[in-house]
């Protein structure tokens, strides 16, 4: 009976994340739950994940610093000895309006690209001999903000369109023996946008934002785990893609309203 798999998810402890980690220990993979912050919500996932039958180990580790991502990986070699997954989903923002440049300065761009960009080139680095020696993959966890230039704010979405061309880069140099490519969703049914929105201001943004959608919805966490797992652990021919998710949304562009 082969080995089961093991799989990094940074980003772990909530969200897109944590229905991420959860679908791959429901997949058959043991699991490192990665956090920054919320370790209480690290150890609820973690649990949830064992109830698969898996191992799951949570792991503090702050993927802007490269002596973090070398520790995460090293939670999994040290326990499991291989590395065939990592996805690099944690990800920050500053909320400012695209129309107001001076909300933006120079650390925030710096700190929103240390996590988003260089956080995954490093977490990535720091897996590649495992992952190489698996023939694994790698998924980003990327946004439509890296086409359309909208979002939280206009650092966030050159982050998003920094991390696309990560991954272009990274599919073409660590190819043939590890596979890498980017879920890139459009507005998800979290509380990302929680900080700028009342919470009747949020439900009516979300249900304004599925009404515009050709798909009438708007993409939920288990859709974008749905996409990670088969990125991860299928498509054996499919590297350097950049799967957009957002209900059909690109295809409204200049449409009257």
């Amino acid at each position: 009976m082969p080995e089961p798999r093991v799989a990094i998810v940074t980003g772990a402890s909530s969200g897109i994340g944590a229905a991420v980690v959860r679908d791959l220990a429901q997949a058959g993979c043991h699991v490192v739950v990665n956090y920054s912050k919320n370790r209480e919500g690290g150890e609820t996932v973690a649990e949830d994940c064992r109830a698969n039958g898996v191992e799951a180990i949570v792991a503090k580790g702050d993927v802007s610093s490269d002596a973090d991502c070398v520790g995460l990986a090293g939670v999994a070699l040290e326990a499991w000895g291989r590395i065939d997954v990592l996805v690099n989903n944690a990800g920050v923002t500053r909320f400012a309006e695209a129309s107001e440049l001076d909300a933006l300065q120079a650390a925030d761009f710096e700190a929103i690209f240390a996590v988003n960009v260089i956080g995954s080139y490093q977490m990535t680095r720091a897996a590649v001999p495992a992952l190489r020696e698996a023939n694994g993959s790698v998924v980003n966890i990327s946004s439509d903000s890296g086409f359309t230039g909208t979002g939280s704010s206009i650092a966030y979405a050159a982050s998003k369109g920094a991390l696309n061309t990560l991954t272009l880069g990274l599919a073409h140099s660590l190819a043939p023996h590890i596979r890498v490519n980017a879920v890139c969703p459009g507005f998800v049914n979290t509380d990302w946008m929680a900080p700028v929105f009342t919470a009747g201001g949020l439900a009516a943004f979300k249900e304004r934002t599925a009404e515009a959608a050709p798909l009438q919805r708007i993409a939920t966490v288990d859709d974008v785990a749905e996409a990670v797992r088969w990125l991860a652990l299928g498509a054996r021919s499919v590297t350097g893609q950049l799967l957009v998710m957002n209900a059909g949304t690109h295809l409204t562009a200049g449409e009257l309203r």
